[in-house]
């Protein structure tokens, strides 16, 4: 079972540095190769000088995450990637209890490890957590994670669970899936393509799962900060984006009508935090979406959303917001 895992890398040369040596030396067989996107920091000079024995695929520009390992990967020959990024510190024996896992059921196109905070190793890390869920007006949210609360690690996502997204920071899927399904999401750049795939994954009739058995350790920002209005403007076009490429028509109208007024309100409570730039890119994102409706038509309908959303498993059918913001709950058990 040829495994390749693959970091794509833009001028991460410090993150390289600091946890290529884990990777290199705690992967087992795994391939290890670093696609970069055009970088211009030493990165390369870095690798070939230390690195030899990791493969090295040079982008020409740098085409961001979704693109980045969408031009990589055609490069790849494996049975299974690994999509990692170049910002995660992994431990001996991370890969064997993931890929024992989709080894035993082909239904499996898609699993992540428990995702930790490598500066705070004893509570969950934001991206990724103990599984990625979502509730039914596509608000991701994780197992661990309840918007800016993260968990203490106390053993309560040891567990082996079908999830709804896996993290984009460490993603363990099946190359066949990937190619057929057309890989990332080439218009998002970065931020929500993994919740892009992995709902295209349930609706062709494939699995989503969550290994605890398995933990890796993840600084996370390391592109761009949670406080970036860029990183703000990306969440909220492609959050949008993600329920008009995939929410079953019954449900479409009504479900982004909603979440455009959510986004309204949020850009509200932007403004009165101060943060202007990150207003301002809330409605920038919206103005893309409508910039760009015939591009969003054309991919709704190559991927004839099902009726299922509320009942794949992964969903939960109320609010996040609501349980969180109104109802106080801070725990994914408390849900």
């Amino acid at each position: 079972m040829h495994t390749a895992v693959v970091i794509l890398n833009w001028n991460g040369l410090r993150y390289l540095q600091q946890f290529l040596p884990s990777v290199v030396a705690n992967s087992g067989n795994a391939e290890i190769i670093v696609a970069d996107n055009a970088s211009t920091d030493g990165s390369i000079a870095f690798l070939q000088e230390h690195f030899p024995q990791v493969r090295l695929i040079l982008l020409p520009e740098n085409y961001g995450f979704c693109e980045g390992y969408n031009k990589a990967l055609q490069q790849v020959q494996a049975k299974y990637y690994v999509l990692l990024n170049s910002d995660v510190e992994v431990p001996a024996g991370w890969t064997e209890p993931v890929l024992q896992l989709m080894e035993q059921d082909a239904s499996i196109a898609v699993c992540q490890p428990k995702i930790l905070a490598q500066q705070h190793p004893g509570f969950f890390e934001y991206a990724g957590a103990g599984g990625g869920m979502l509730d039914a007006l596509g608000y991701p949210y994780c197992r661990g994670r309840l918007f800016e609360t993260l968990e203490e690690d106390k053993g309560q996502y040891n567990d082996v669970q079908e999830i709804f997204w896996a993290t984009g920071a460490c993603m363990f899927v099946r190359a066949d899936v990937y190619q057929q399904l057309g890989g990332l999401e080439p218009a998002f750049f970065a931020h929500m393509e993994e919740i892009d795939f992995c709902w295209r994954a349930k609706n062709a009739g494939y699995k989503v799962m969550y290994s605890g058995h398995s933990c890796v350790y993840h600084v996370g920002g390391g592109t761009l900060h949670k406080s970036n209005p860029r990183k703000t403007y990306l969440n909220f076009r492609n959050g949008l984006a993600l329920l008009y490429k995939n929410m079953p028509s019954s449900e479409l109208v009504p479900g982004v009508a909603l979440r455009v007024l959510l986004d309204w309100v949020a850009a509200l409570r932007m403004l009165v935090a101060g943060q202007k730039n990150d207003a301002r890119a809330v409605f920038d994102a919206h103005a893309d979406l409508i910039r760009n409706r015939s591009y969003w038509r054309r991919r709704r309908k190559e991927q004839a959303p099902k009726g299922n959303f509320p009942y794949l498993t992964g969903v939960y059918r109320g609010s996040i917001v609501w349980a969180y913001f109104i109802r106080q709950k801070r725990l994914a058990k408390d849900l």
